[in-house]
């Protein structure tokens, strides 16, 4: 548990001056007491129980106050919540490494089948918006919630040569944020070693510079992207995912086919692929996103189903003044009934 006013904690020093003053005024009380001759008489017709009950209330008003004053430092913990994104960016790897055969029948048959399930599993009013991405990254279907249009754009994947993680991630952001106007042509002309550097934090034009919020703080949106492979070419994919994290928006990466590589030949022409798990983990860790490995068909299908759970229940760090603001309230009911019920008064 953490404090959003963590500096207001120091209330709870109040807290040992007010048992001070209730055993000095319980102090003054017994010597009041000591006039009276039959002062021996009383303590034994009270009893021990009745004499604890004497503290109870005042000690339910502590702890009462307690509370209040954590209340007050406005307490948050990490709770799993029901969750709706409005917004799901699917990017998805259409290099020619994927038509690998490992995945049968190959792995972009596979990718797109997994995804048609994906798309049917989410709920209506979420808009879906598909990035594809080789050497290249673009937007092959622009956010909707038109179940046909979505999977008309997965059928109509080409596969091209290279693979540029990073150019997807930023393309995937400029889809979800369209006012920061970030320049997808400039972004798919970088290449490494030259072209243009990641784009520069947005802000509107006549509006505030850019603030970077805490990783995985964004609600409204989540990138799932798939790959295959390693970047080739295009933005630096840990940058990207940093500019990402900057954003709050959690990235859910998904590697499928061979970890341990192997020659793809086709066409006349061959090349070794491999799967870059580390960069994967590096990318959903950096977002606090989450990696999965698919090494079959079925496992691909199992991790998107897994998605669609995760979508629906999520953990996130909440503020919780409001439990201890009510328990205070409780304990401070309490500590008034019972007294007001065994002595007639208020504390």
């Amino acid at each position: 548990m953490s404090f959003l006013w963590p500096q207001l904690l120091w209330l709870l020093l109040a807290l040992p001056l007010l048992v001070w003053l209730y055993l000095w005024l319980l102090g003054r009380r017994r010597k009041a007491a000591l006039r009276f001759a039959n002062l021996a008489m009383v303590k034994d017709a009270m009893g021990t129980g009745q004499r604890l009950r004497r503290h109870l209330p005042p000690a339910l008003f502590l702890v009462s106050l307690a509370l209040m004053a954590l209340a007050i430092a406005r307490p948050t913990t990490v709770l799993t919540l029901p969750t709706q994104h409005d917004m799901v960016v699917l990017a998805m790897d259409v290099s020619r490494s994927m038509l690998a055969e490992d995945v049968q029948p190959n792995r972009i048959v596979a990718a797109q089948a997994a995804a048609r399930a994906f798309i049917a599993e989410q709920p209506m009013q979420t808009r879906i918006a598909i990035v594809a991405f080789a050497g290249s990254a673009s937007v092959v279907q622009a956010p909707t919630n038109n179940r046909d249009d979505l999977l008309a754009a997965i059928d109509r994947f080409q596969l091209q040569r290279a693979t540029a993680i990073g150019n997807a991630i930023v393309v995937s952001l400029a889809t979800i944020f369209p006012e920061a106007r970030i320049d997808i042509d400039a972004v798919n002309s970088t290449r490494r070693g030259g072209g243009v550097p990641l784009p520069p934090p947005d802000a509107a034009p006549d509006g505030p510079a850019f603030k970077p919020v805490p990783p995985g703080s964004y609600p409204s949106a989540v990138i799932v992207l798939l790959t295959d492979g390693q970047t080739t070419t295009g933005v630096d994919p840990i940058e990207a995912a940093k500019m990402a994290a900057d954003r709050g928006v959690r990235i859910f990466t998904v590697g499928i086919g061979t970890k341990e590589g192997e020659i793809l030949r086709t066409e006349g022409w061959s090349m070794r692929v491999r799967l870059d798990e580390e960069s994967l983990k590096t990318i959903s860790f950096l977002t606090r996103g989450e990696y999965f490995y698919a090494g079959t068909a079925m496992d691909l299908k199992k991790v998107y189903s897994s998605l669609n759970t995760r979508f629906s229940l999520e953990k996130r760090q909440t503020e919780i003044t409001a439990l201890f603001a009510a328990a205070a309230a409780l304990f401070a009911v309490l500590a008034a009934g019972l007294s007001v019920l065994w002595f007639n008064r208020i504390l």
